[in-house]
């Protein structure tokens, strides 16, 4: 299930996983889901389970350089995150490179040909 399109993301999948008695495994593959799910595996932790035991959580290891707080991976689990908030703030130049359809990044894509405006 991806995080970043459910409202209120821990009450959603903890209810799923209860409703449903099934292991429920987030999603985390795209732009800032790490940063978002980190949150619901040290709820989980915190709040529902006190066990890091069969538990699952995505985590793809690409794009975390665009955010001002990363997640933080250590012996394969998410570190809690020093700085408040959902840790999805995104660094100013990253935003400024990929600002659609006049950011450099995009220009750059014309220019090689590789898209075509629309």
């Amino acid at each position: 299930m991806q995080v970043s399109r459910t409202s209120s993301q821990h009450h959603t999948h903890l209810n799923l996983a209860v409703c449903v008695v099934v292991p429920v495994c987030p999603h985390a593959g795209g732009v800032g889901l790490c940063e978002y799910v980190q949150h619901l595996s040290i709820f989980d932790y915190v709040c529902v389970s006190g066990s890091i035991g069969n538990r699952m959580i995505e985590y793809v290891d690409h794009l975390h350089e665009h955010f001002l707080h990363p997640c933080v991976i250590r012996n394969g689990s998410y570190m809690v995150p020093e700085a408040p908030g959902y840790s999805i703030e995104m660094k100013p130049e990253s935003l400024a490179a990929h600002e659609y359809p006049d950011g450099p990044v995009w220009v750059k894509l014309r220019e090689e040909g590789l898209i075509k405006d629309l």
